[in-house]
Formats: structure tokens, sequence, C-alpha cells
């Protein structure tokens, strides 16, 4: 079956008009310039852009990818898709070895099926290798030395994902497990309290990634530069950054984004909370509470976030006052990139799934696209 779409489409980097997105199957065939809508065209009103890829996302709609179950993890990736995201990285917390195991095979498995919903491409282990001081809404109890056997049982129960693991470089056995691993897992630094020096030592011995940028690590001064200024830093980091508008001061989202262009990745950190009503609910073995837009623990610390993937790429535009043609590639092709998938992901052009989103001018999801086939909207 072949399908066109005709508008306004963000292709090449900027957003261009009369353009023709021509999809087969799950694939786009062709894209070109077409003055005129061809017979039969579908007309896109608003902007066709590429699906937005999350590379580090709990849950939504009342499940958590740690729940442990294949139900649990197709709701959070129908949910997502909802909102705009084609794509992610299902994403667990420290836990118990039995908790990690069952999530990560009911994650696998959910992965290797075909249900509507964002394709799983990726499994980010946020933790239990951090640092107790830096846990933020993480269970302290299930945090532990960095383990090469429990990282090789877990990873051989979804070789076929892309990994991210995040660590705190300080922690017992981190410099072992990266080494061991980095050519088969991309590690990232976060929950850490690790300085400027610490941090640099670690992306020499292997890592390449920083876990939301400015929280739950130490900050930049201008005598110590700690974590984030070796993110700032680095030429070849990457790092993510939660735009909620909570998390990190829109400033400083606009800072980070042109210190670091090209190398910032757009994430929700969403919990099961995201799209539910105001109220209490479970992370791992905390209780939470959502009000005003935010997620807390009773002492005040934040507990993730009810962010989606579309909120995140409107306040870059409206908080931050960044240009749609400089948001657009944080939420797909830089988080392409770091999946692994920037060969079929994360671009409109021939040859790569039809993964796609139409958004109105304020930012309404108008449409989804996963591999050519819509999804229902609420």
């Amino acid at each position: 079956m072949t399908t066109q779409l005709w508008g306004r489409v963000f292709v090449d980097g900027a957003v261009r008009e009369a353009m023709l997105v021509t999809i087969a199957g799950e694939v786009i065939v062709d894209v070109a310039h077409e003055p005129h809508p061809p017979a039969g065209a579908q007309v896109v009103h608003g902007v066709l852009a590429p699906g937005f890829i999350d590379v580090h996302v709990h849950g939504g709609d009342g499940a958590d990818f740690m729940d442990g179950t294949d139900e649990a993890a197709a709701r959070v990736a129908a949910f997502h898709a909802t909102r705009g995201t084609t794509t992610l990285a299902a994403t667990t917390l420290s836990g118990s070895r039995e908790d990690l195991q069952r999530a990560v095979t009911s994650i696998a498995r959910v992965s290797r099926e075909r249900l509507r919903g964002a394709e799983i491409c990726g499994l980010h282990l946020e933790g239990p290798y951090i640092n107790r001081m830096r846990a933020g809404a993480q269970d302290p109890a299930s945090i532990r030395p960095a383990n090469i056997e429990e990282v090789s049982s877990l990873h051989a129960l979804a070789p076929h994902l892309r990994w991210i693991v995040t660590i705190a470089p300080e922690v017992e056995g981190a410099r072992a497990l990266i080494e061991h691993f980095r050519d088969r897992i991309l590690f990232s630094i976060g929950h850490t309290s690790a300085d400027f020096g610490d941090a640099v030592a670690a992306l020499s011995w292997g890592a390449a990634h920083f876990t939301h940028l400015f929280n739950a690590m130490t900050g930049m001064h201008h005598r110590e530069p700690g974590a984030v200024g070796a993110a700032l830093e680095s030429n070849e980091a990457t790092a993510e950054l939660i735009a909620d508008g909570i998390h990190v001061h829109p400033a400083v989202l606009r800072i980070a984004a042109a210190a670091m262009p090209d190398r910032i990745a757009l994430i929700t950190d969403a919990v099961r909370a995201c799209g539910m009503p105001d109220g209490t609910y479970k992370l791992y073995e905390h209780e939470f509470t959502v009000a005003d837009g935010a997620a807390r623990l009773a002492n005040g610390t934040l507990a993730g976030s009810v962010l989606t993937m579309i909120r995140a790429v409107q306040n870059m535009v409206e908080l931050a006052g960044l240009p749609i043609e400089v948001v657009l590639p944080l939420a797909t092709h830089v988080p392409a990139r770091i999946l692994g998938v920037a060969d079929r992901k994360g671009k409109i052009e021939r040859g790569y799934d039809a993964d796609l989103v139409v958004l109105s001018e304020k930012f309404a999801i108008e449409r989804v696209l996963v591999r050519g086939e819509d999804v229902p909207l609420p």
C-alpha cells in the first residue's frame, strides 16, 4: 500500500513548503518538492516531522517498565506513541536482581512483537550502579557496586537492543565494567558525585553519554567544573535534557543546546503518572505525588517527570526560545544516533522508516505513524 503526504515537511534541517513524502508499507520511498498535491495525496495541515525518539522513559498511563509484565511494557509504548514518540529506550530503575531480570525479560519480549505503539529499540538501565548520595527518587537499598556478571546476564536477555547503562564513575567496579562492555553498551555518567576529573576519566574509560544533564550530578562552577563541565567540554559525548521547565531552568536549556550542538537529546524521564490525574503513585519502592505538573517524593525530591516528548519540544520553543528547526533534531536525529538507529530513524529521507508525526501550529499532535501505520489518537 502506498501513501502520499503533501505539505510542510521538516527535511534537511528546515521546514520546507510543498513537499511530497511517499510511503510504501513501512518505509519512506521518496521525498520530493511538488508545487501542487497530486491526486490522491493527503494534504498535511501543520508540519510533518520525524517521529520523536525518547532514550529515557520509565512509564506512563499508569504503567512502569519495572512492573515486569508484558502488559505494562506494551501499555507504556502505546501511550507515548499517542504523544508523538515512535521509538524509545525502555528505562529501568535500581532494583533487586530478580526485579531487573523480570523487567528486562518483559521488555525484550515486547520489543520483538509488532504491537501498536512506539518501537522499543533500546534498554536503559538507570542504576543500580549509582551513588547513594545522588540517588534522587531511586531506592537506596537497591544500589550496589558495579558487577560485570550481573550486567552480562541481563544483557544476554536482550542482546538485540541498544543498551544504555547509567553509572557513577566513583562507585566500586565502575571502571572495570565500562572497559569490559564499552564496545557493546553505551555508558552514561549520572546519579554521581564525580568531580570534573572523575567524569573526564570515565569518558576515557569508554563512557560517552550523560544522564539528565544538570540533575543528580555535580554542577558547574568556574573553579570546579564538575560533571556538567565535563559534558560541556567534551567534543563527542552526548547528553540528555529534561525540558519540563522544572528540572532545568529555561535559560540553562538554551545554554546547553548552544554549548552542545548536535549532542543534546530531549528526554521525558516520564514515570507511570504521565498522562494520569494528579495524585499519589508508586515508583518501585517509593510513593510519590503529582501536583502542578511535578512528581515529587514526600521530602520534595523530584521523582522523574510527567513530561511527554511533544511537550518537551514545545517547551524548548516556547520557554527556551529556540527555533523549531533547532529543536526538532534534539528529539529525532540526535537520539537516533544515541540508539544506533540513525541509518533508519530520526529523519524524513528515502529508505527511512515511516515514523512520522504531524504537529499543529500550537504543538498539538494531529497524526502519528509508526512504520507507516497510523496510531489511534485519544
